[in-house]
């Protein structure tokens, strides 16, 4: 058996299980979502835009509720930690996604993969519960809005972020640490385009059962409790729209509540898929294509979806834009 300590190495060491030595990889190879060379290039034109609109988007936001005292409110609160969650999601992932376009070898270290799933679990899982607690602030706001400023204080938003960002550190470390406590010897290619623990552990040269039960637990807790809290919180918003709104605001809470399911869905739907599933040994393209909506598609229909159709950031944006035009003038 392998030490946990060697397993870190990252460095070519040879350990001899009976008669045969096995080689402790010190870096992983990716397959990338695509061989071929104009695909490729088709590609990383296509994902270096959604990542540009993602940063710019994500910034502008963090801005406008930076610079304006109106959007110092606990939604604008909440948002401006989405996009900063966003941010780190996206610029974690895709940067290294585009330079494996340009490039024939699509390398990464054992060190580097590491880091680069501890990243992704962290911001990952921060945003799925960051998407709950917006999603309960609307339901205060929409269903209780006599009782929203007692409930949603200067002090229970600072908490709740914080509480977000810590306790998905802690599934961040599990699923983390039970990934890289497997040996991994000499199969050092990973069918996908990025380092993700269900793709990394088809590489494992032990059981990987507890490891993927760990991460379905995990799963569990991550995705399904924040997805039921959202879905919970948007039927109780239709149905109070629905009793006390006029056919002009139902349709606006409609149309409002429909955007925000369709990123649920883009959001969690995939991820449900990648990680509450049997692990299979077998590798698909399948799921490296659904990987794409969680780490490149969503974090930039975010800022439209949840900030740009806010009223309030949209005055802001205007108020900036007219400001900006007036001392051009001057």
């Amino acid at each position: 058996m392998c030490s946990f300590f060697l397993c870190q190495t990252g460095k070519q060491a040879k350990v001899s299980m009976g008669e045969e030595n096995q080689t402790f990889v010190s870096k992983f190879i990716f397959l990338g979502l695509s061989q071929d060379l104009q695909t490729q290039i088709l590609l990383f034109i296509l994902f270096f835009i959604i990542h540009l609109l993602t940063v710019l988007g994500n910034l502008l936001i963090i801005t406008l509720i930076f610079l304006d005292s109106h959007l110092h409110t606990p939604m604008c609160f909440f948002l401006r930690n989405l996009s900063f969650a966003d941010l780190c999601f996206s610029t974690g992932i895709v940067p290294q996604v585009l330079v494996h376009f340009l490039v024939k070898r699509k390398t990464i270290s054992f060190y580097g993969c590491m880091t680069q799933i501890i990243v992704f679990l962290l911001v990952g899982c921060t945003e799925c519960v960051l998407l709950a607690v917006m999603s309960y602030d609307r339901y205060v706001a929409v269903c209780k809005p006599l009782h929203y400023s007692t409930i949603m204080t200067q002090w229970v938003c600072p908490w709740l972020s914080f509480g977000s960002w810590a306790s998905r550190a802690l599934v961040s470390l599990v699923d983390t640490s039970f990934t890289f406590h497997l040996p991994y010897w000499r199969q050092n290619i990973i069918n996908h385009y990025f380092c993700e623990p269900p793709a990394l552990l088809k590489l494992a040269s032990a059981d990987t059962y507890n490891t993927a039960m760990a991460i379905f637990s995990m799963g569990v807790v991550i995705l399904l409790a924040p997805v039921s809290l959202i879905l919970v919180s948007h039927w109780n918003i239709i149905s109070t729209v629905i009793q006390k709104q006029s056919g002009e605001g139902r349709l606006k809470a409609f149309s409002t509540c429909g955007s925000h399911l369709i990123v649920v869905v883009l959001f969690y739907g995939s991820g449900i898929f990648t990680y509450m599933r049997p692990n299979s040994k077998t590798a698909k393209e399948r799921d490296k294509m659904i990987s794409v909506f969680y780490t490149v598609v969503t974090p930039m229909l975010n800022p439209i979806i949840y900030s740009l159709r806010n009223k309030d950031v949209k005055g802001a944006l205007r108020k900036l834009a007219e400001r900006k035009s007036f001392s051009h003038r001057q």
